[in-house]
């Protein structure tokens, strides 16, 4: 990955509201890579995300290194099992400082309220700010799910006491109708002349601010970018808040 800007481009460095806003995947198995790109792009990004595959690298220590940066913390591991256990699992990841955490809305009422209480118990013995637990709907790279699932899974969500949602930018305008005070988390986002990948629902930076989304996931489309330093100015560039 070449990390060195092109001289020649003009730099636009995010300000604090919109850095706020976006999130940066660390897609990696190896932590010193995740560090390396995170440090990079730290001035276009005020979240980063520890997927499963980081995490299965590295556990706590890639929350811990992502928070000596100056990220915000999203621990995107889609937590599903009995409530009991994702209770422990969430006490677990708000006690590291996770500010969010996602579980599959499919899991049921039970298992999201369960991971929300623990989320929140493992931040206070901390002393740590209250987190969000993120709900996940429908994946982005889903196409198929028929329309009833979407009002369905964001209602178990409000249920159970979920600060947020994550959907697809075309499902960002019913999601806030359904829950106007929740954190609407949108994946799949592809600046326009990008490639897609395996996101079947991708949409533009634009599109999803215009849709109504909190917080913004992005991937590939800046940290498998020729320059990710020029991909992350251009994306930044390409917003209007």
């Amino acid at each position: 990955m070449d990390t060195t800007a092109n001289a020649e481009a003009p730099m636009v460095d995010a300000d604090h509201d919109v850095r706020r806003r976006l999130a940066l995947v660390l897609d990696v198995d190896d932590l010193v890579v995740a560090r390396r790109t995170a440090q990079t792009l730290r001035p276009w990004f005020g979240v980063a995300k520890v997927g499963l595959e980081l995490y299965s690298a590295a556990g706590p220590d890639a929350i811990e290194t992502m928070l000596e940066l100056g990220y915000e913390v999203f621990v995107d591991l889609k937590l599903h099992d009995i409530p009991t256990t994702v209770n422990k699992a969430s006490r677990v990841l708000g006690s590291l400082g996770a500010s969010y955490t996602t579980m599959h809305a499919f899991g049921g009422v039970d298992m999201l309220r369960a991971g929300v209480e623990g989320l929140k118990e493992g931040a206070e013995s901390a002393g740590l700010p209250e987190p969000t637990a993120l709900a996940v709907t429908v994946l982005t790279s889903d196409n198929t799910a028929p329309p009833h699932i979407l009002p369905k899974r964001v209602a178990l969500a409000i249920e159970a006491g979920c600060g947020g949602l994550v959907c697809a930018v075309a499902d960002a305008r019913d999601a806030r109708q359904m829950g106007p005070r929740l954190t609407i988390v949108t994946p799949g986002i592809r600046p326009a002349g990008t490639p897609t990948h395996d996101q079947a629902r991708a949409a533009t930076p634009q599109e999803a601010f215009e849709a109504g989304a909190d917080l913004l996931v992005i991937g590939r489309a800046v940290s498998q970018a020729e320059d990710p330093v020029v991909a992350a100015s251009q994306l930044v560039e390409s917003i209007s808040l």
